[in-house]
């Protein structure tokens, strides 16, 4: 189930930053804020998605920690 998860959040990531960034153009033309001051907003957004992506992750068996047998 993580993996289709994972997938979902992958398959979405792109789709979200092109709302993101129409939505910071309709702001810019409204006037409301300009489009030069909003770019730590698409570096966030970016952020936040490469976490949940990395949540949603399956985890991998932990390796001993001596490495592999001799």
């Amino acid at each position: 189930m993580n993996g289709r998860r994972a997938s979902f959040v992958q398959a979405i990531r792109g789709p979200i930053l092109l709302i993101l960034i129409g939505v910071l153009f309709a702001m810019h033309q409204a006037g409301v804020l300009h489009f030069s001051q909003t770019w730590p907003l698409i570096i966030i957004m970016i952020g936040v998605l490469k976490l949940i992506e990395r949540m949603a992750m399956p985890q991998s068996p932990a390796s001993p920690v001596g490495g592999p047998p001799r």
